[in-house]
């Protein structure tokens, strides 16, 4: 299907009193994908249980594979850098399992619309349905992943404090964060396929450069640490860690990640709308 037919198609459906801007456009396409919602559970539900399908532990072997990468990464590092296991197993939990959550969402954004080819091209939806889509997918992943914590904190003989219902905000503000991003990510890829790898090769660059294998307090002192202040990722991971650790996220962290989100909101609509119509060419 040419661009032209996409878009006369749906042009045609468009309420003619409504605004033609693409802003207005674009904007028009999120509400209704958030009006529309239940379709994003139902397609991200079915991927899930697709995935795993006639296997008996089902998700949870994500599960298992990420407890023993944990577990793996705390005994190396944690002997490497002579931290106390009681601090630094916790610490490296929390932190790897929201990691591998940012890491699948943006990779998975990716590739939101080129996977999704045959319904945009076939079938009436807003285009943001795949980010929601994408996005709902990697929360029940991630909430089989963060099943671990609290196991850990129990073998650890730690309890729990109220500062955990933090992270509830806090993940959330992150989940806004990456919407924006797989939202121009899905556009940028679907028009330049390579970018995919190129995502993926940065992701593991600021893997070691976000605290999440190692403790920012084990940094010598000569050592600046502007890098990790200027790191929003670094901001992204406190917001749901520090209240799972039972401390707060500092101002700093939500003023980063609440500036990056308008800012970045503000960005990916008037992105969109200037190239939503071309995704269908593009695929």
């Amino acid at each position: 299907m040419s661009v032209e037919t996409y878009r006369e198609r749906e042009s045609d459906r468009e309420d003619l009193t409504l605004p033609t801007t693409g802003i207005a456009v674009a904007w028009r396409d999120i509400v209704e994908a958030f009006v529309k919602y239940r379709l994003a559970l139902i397609f991200g539900w079915q991927d899930v249980a697709q995935r795993y399908r006639r296997s008996r532990v089902g998700a949870f072997w994500l599960t298992l594979n990420m407890a023993v990468f944990i577990g793996a990464l705390g005994l190396i590092f944690g002997t490497l850098f002579q931290s106390e296991m009681h601090e630094f197993l916790p610490y490296l939990c929390a932190g790897v399992i929201t990691w591998g959550f940012i890491t699948s969402c943006l990779s998975e954004g990716c590739g939101a619309f080129s996977s999704s080819e045959g319904i945009i091209l076939q079938v009436r939806m807003p285009l943001f349905t795949h980010i929601l889509r994408a996005l709902w997918r990697n929360m029940i992943i991630f909430g089989h992943n963060i099943v671990i914590f609290p196991v850990l904190l129990l073998i650890m003989g730690k309890g729990v404090t109220f500062s955990v219902l933090w992270s509830i905000p806090g993940f959330l503000l992150l989940c806004v964060n990456l919407a924006w991003i797989m939202l121009v990510l899905a556009i940028v890829c679907a028009r330049f396929r390579d970018m995919t790898q190129v995502v993926t090769n940065v992701l593991q660059v600021l893997f070691y450069a976000t605290p999440i294998m190692w403790m920012v307090k084990i940094l010598p002192d000569h050592v600046s640490r502007a890098f990790i202040e200027w790191n929003p990722f670094a901001h992204f991971i406190e917001l749901v860690r520090a209240p799972l650790l039972g401390t707060s996220p500092t101002l700093l962290n939500w003023g980063v990640a609440g500036g990056i989100a308008i800012i970045g909101w503000l960005a990916a609509i008037a992105f969109f709308g200037k190239y939503r119509w071309r995704v269908a060419y593009w695929l």
